[in-house]
């Protein structure tokens, strides 16, 4: 095995030397013309990203939390409604609830995928649900099918937090395409990244893309003219004009993304105290990142402890191995949620996996002496810890 430098849990500088000289060119262009906001750059941008999840409408606005505000308002839920989702997730997709009045409702996860355990969804159903939000968490499809069953038959709209997603597809059919509504992140780190902020939202209900397009400029149906609370919320010409550029290799990048994933699968599935991640048949996932579980004997109650984890982590650090955690401590847990009454044990796979989690570096462009690195020295570090304990 050769040697390399630091491996980073990500590197976007590979990302711009390889079409850095295109997005120059087409970022000039927008500076040249004097349209930055709106215009035809964003209506372009719309269009190309909604033929590509496969839906009739998309509305462009400046981040991925926002395209969740804007589902939720679009869907007219609020005060004294509840939405279902899940405790392993980035905070947005709880605050985003919280934030338009409503109450989430976590519901424990399958600990092999990290996504909503839907065999649990139906139970979490009162007469105050008004929505399911699903998160396809880093890049693994939820099962839709069994999804849409069960918000069908409770007549709940499904919102897909798409967020760490974009290109991965369940049954053959993209996620943002599936529900009412698909939100996606267009974070620099996300799989189709921005040189900013910006954020999309999918539907084939043109009245929820109406909707949304009022809300997502102060609530103006015409110029000076209001009908609701809204905000400024819009994608800029120059991030939109990125994003076609990216978009031409997304399905590029995700297949490399595949590819790395199955390489470190291949070399960490028979390690002792290694989970890989598991995608469920039917899904295409897009690997936003490659998540492990790092199992010990330890018993260790306190989910924001130091733990074996976080040992082999700073192991990995001082090897000049980058890797993250993704999450340390779930959603129901979280300070600002103690007043909804959770209690630690009450949604165990979640509070297990948050204990156990580490995302090893993963991007289109790492090599696989990088690769190989990291996994020989995650191996060396696991041997290490074995012998102290």
């Amino acid at each position: 095995m050769s040697r390399v430098n630091n491996v980073p849990p990500l590197d976007l500088s590979r990302q711009y030397a390889q079409i850095g000289d295109e997005m120059a060119a087409a970022v000039q262009k927008v500076l040249a013309s004097g349209a930055y906001i709106g215009g035809p750059a964003v209506k372009t941008f719309e269009q190309e990203f909604a033929n590509y999840i496969g839906v009739s409408e998309c509305v462009g606005c400046n981040s991925g939390t926002d395209a969740l505000v804007l589902a939720l308002r679009a869907l007219k839920i609020g005060p004294g409604d509840e939405v279902i989702t899940t405790p392993f997730t980035f905070f947005a997709s709880a605050e985003v609830i919280s934030g338009v009045g409503a109450t989430p409702v976590f519901v424990d996860i399958d600990g092999a995928t990290f996504n909503m355990d839907v065999d649990r969804l139906e139970a979490a159903i009162t007469e105050k649900t008004k929505a399911i939000m699903p998160v396809h968490i880093f890049g693994q499809p939820v099962d839709m099918t069994r999804l849409m069953e069960i918000a069908n038959r409770h007549n709940l709209a499904v919102v897909e937090d798409c967020a760490q997603s974009v290109g991965a597809e369940w049954q053959s059919q993209k996620v943002g395409s599936i529900g009412h509504v698909g939100c996606f992140s267009f974070y620099p780190t996300k799989n189709l990244g921005a040189c900013g902020d910006g954020g999309a939202v999918t539907t084939n209900d043109p009245a929820i893309a109406d909707s949304m397009r009022m809300l997502k400029e102060h609530g103006q149906s015409a110029r000076y003219f209001y009908e609701e609370i809204g905000y400024n919320s819009r994608l800029d010409a120059l991030q939109a004009v990125i994003l076609s550029i990216k978009l031409r290799y997304l399905d590029t990048w995700n297949a490399q993304r595949r590819e790395k994933a199955e390489l470190y699968s291949e070399f960490l599935c028979h390690v002792p105290g290694v989970a890989v991640p598991r995608e469920l048949p039917g899904a295409k996932g897009v690997w936003n990142q490659y998540t492990i579980r790092l199992k010990s004997q330890e018993n260790q109650p306190n989910l924001a402890s130091g733990n074996f984890r976080d040992s082999v982590r700073a192991q990995l650090q001082e090897n000049g191995i980058g890797s993250m955690v993704y999450y340390p401590l779930p959603l129901h847990l979280q300070p600002v949620y103690k007043s909804l009454g959770y209690q630690p044990g009450q949604l165990p796979a979640a509070e297990q996996v948050c204990r156990e989690v580490l995302s090893l570096p993963m991007f289109p462009e790492i090599l696989r002496d990088q690769q190989e690195r990291a996994i020989y020295g995650l191996k060396d570090c696991l041997a290490q810890s074995t012998q102290i304990q």
